[in-house]
């Protein structure tokens, strides 16, 4: 379980012989088995030594916020885009141009443009549906195919997502349904969601680890997590919402204050690489699209082109003042109900 797990523990990788180029304090907010090839990776075409620090976003943002300053890391990479966006916005960050930028995808790009250089996209992946395909065929349940769906009163009890104050996935749950339904009616979604939820853990890969493990029939997640699990051998199906979704576009951003600044710009625009990218992501077994315009869409992976997806406004969600606004309202109207 200690793969899945949401925590946050410093992995220090092992130094390298003495063409060591110093070291980089890596932030990062992809899961424990992606954030490790990264680190890697970047340690042996570089030798600076890697101290890496895995969390979630929203426990990344709350831990960089904490050290605003007297700033530990060096550069903040994986994770949603909404809490990069915001620390950019609280000077928690700061702007960098690599080389490659002009190799990116147009939604990689127009992330960096838009954060005024604070921060770029290294992937991307569609939010979508997981369901544990011999659970719900045990149960009777149907495959949910939409939105509307998950408001099926059979699904009560059947469906996991996560905690938006500790998860950026479920921020962009909410931000996604806000987008596609005006609030009003997005929170009146989650509170009647809310009765079929079972549990709302902190990180936003732990829905779908539970049902690929057959601990609940249905998750929110993004859809190559489910396609990954379903890869990896478990009784996993994955569908996008048939109204339209949002996306996530996993970050990288520069921490302000950085005390190896010149190896943190090393670092950017080595993983702005097509080669960086394609190892890292084949070596992790990941399935999102990576930002490069040059590395191929694995086989099995969701192709986001075909998805219907909606015009997410990262620069309106990304704001500090309206994720706070959005999570408060939360709090207040879906989590303080009883369960």
């Amino acid at each position: 379980m200690l793969r899945r797990a949401a925590f946050a523990l410093a992995f220090a990788l092992p130094a390298l012989p003495a063409a060591a180029q110093g070291q980089l304090n890596l932030y990062c907010s992809a899961t424990i088995e992606w954030c490790q090839p990264i680190a890697r990776g970047f340690e042996r075409e570089s030798g600076v030594r890697v101290n890496l620090t895995q969390r979630s976003t929203g426990e990344m943002l709350a831990a960089i916020r904490s050290e605003g300053r007297n700033p530990r890391g060096d550069v903040w990479w994986g994770g949603t885009g909404d809490p990069h966006v915001a620390a950019g916005e609280e000077g928690l960050t700061q702007p960098y141009e690599s080389p490659r930028i002009a190799e990116l995808h147009d939604w990689a790009q127009a992330q960096w443009r838009q954060t005024q250089g604070r921060t770029v996209g290294v992937y991307a992946s569609v939010l979508g549906f997981g369901f544990n395909t011999e659970l719900i065929a045990r149960r009777n349940l149907p495959a949910p195919r939409c939105w509307a769906d998950l408001l099926n009163p059979a699904y009560r009890g059947e469906i996991q997502v996560a905690n938006p104050n500790s998860s950026g996935t479920a921020y962009i749950v909410i931000a996604t349904l806000v987008q596609m339904m005006g609030e009003d009616p997005a929170f009146e979604y989650l509170k009647t969601l809310h009765g079929s939820v079972n549990s709302y853990p902190r990180s936003g890969t732990a829905p779908i680890t539970a049902v690929a493990r057959g601990e609940t029939a249905v998750s929110i997640s993004f859809v190559h997590n489910a396609a990954e699990e379903a890869a990896a051998g478990f009784p996993v199906g994955h569908a996008v919402p048939c109204e339209g979704t949002g996306y996530e576009i996993g970050s990288m951003s520069i921490i302000r204050g950085a005390r190896n600044l010149q190896n943190a710009q090393r670092f950017y625009n080595w993983a702005l690489s097509a080669e960086a990218q394609l190892a890292a992501s084949r070596e992790a077994k990941k399935l999102q699209t990576m930002a490069n315009r040059n590395v191929p869409l694995t086989d099995g992976a969701p192709n986001m082109a075909t998805a219907r997806i909606i015009d997410y406004d990262n620069a309106r969600f990304g704001a500090s003042a309206e994720r706070r606004r959005l999570l408060a309202r939360w709090d207040r109207e879906v989590g303080a109900l009883p369960r």
